[in-house]
């Protein structure tokens, strides 16, 4: 065989599939959520537009968990398959600039095929912001809960605590399209903790994983221990409303 015809084949070796985990910062606010929706802006659409058009084909894009519209990320964390051989430092740059401003990606790396960020996490971690000062800094209001009307503080962060352990938190859920598929609705509490940083109330939850509107509906209920309509022992049955989503950040992803 010429040697050029050899040349000629090993230039049409297939390239490998690379699996790429990326992580993730974005505002929330100009977006319906992660989750794929036909005509509306998500994280994951967008996402997919992108490194879809860098591929040549359609690429999925999985995300850790889906966030809520308005649900703002320091840490998601996400990953796709791609044959492209582009180097990583490389990849991150190219995607941030044709993201828009409110999503950055922080940092990529290769993983093993067989890496799912849903399946594979751990645990994850969010804080809830409220700002508790009478009149709340435009440049603060698209990112925290502005609450400034009187809260038994203490009580709120006893009943934190009880939200610890593993408990049934069907209470907590909002309806999901999963629910069909009759999943346990048992999760893990790692730790619950509510904090006062100067005029802003901060609890942060880190637990094996989270239901829809879990995170937001435990601030509810929190509340609701403040304004003194619910005990602050022993594990509620009932929610309290559901709090806004712009005070919800998806801290991080633990694997």
């Amino acid at each position: 065989m010429p040697a050029g015809d050899s040349a000629g084949e090993a230039g049409l070796a297939p390239r490998l599939m690379r699996r790429i985990r990326i992580t993730l910062a974005y505002d929330g606010g100009p977006f319906h959520g992660w989750q794929v929706q036909p005509g509306l802006a998500t994280i994951q659409g967008t996402l997919e537009e992108i490194v879809s058009g860098m591929e040549g084909k359609p690429v999925h894009v999985a995300g850790s968990g889906r966030t809520d519209a308005g649900v703002h990320a320091l840490g998601q964390v996400a990953a796709f398959s791609i044959e492209n051989p582009i180097p990583l430092a490389n990849l991150r740059r190219a995607v941030n600039r044709l993201l828009p401003p409110a999503i950055r990606v922080c940092s990529a790396e290769e993983v093993d095929a067989a890496f799912h960020p849903r399946f594979d996490a751990k645990a994850k971690t969010y804080e809830y912001r409220m700002a508790r000062e009478e009149i709340c800094s435009p440049f603060d209001w698209p990112f925290v809960h502005h609450y400034p009307y009187p809260l038994e503080e203490d009580r709120m962060a006893r009943l934190a605590g009880v939200f610890e352990g593993e408990h049934d938190f069907s209470a907590f859920a909002a309806s999901d399209d999963r629910d069909a598929e009759g999943h346990s609705k048992v999760r893990t509490i790692f730790s619950s903790v509510l904090t006062r940083d100067q005029d802003r109330l901060i609890y942060r939850v880190r637990g094996s994983g989270f239901l829809k509107h879990m995170v937001r509906n435990l601030v509810g209920t929190l509340i609701e221990a403040g304004r003194g309509n619910i005990g602050d022992t022993g594990f509620p049955l009932e929610s309290g409303a559901t709090s806004p989503a712009k005070g919800l950040v998806l801290v991080g992803v633990e694997y």
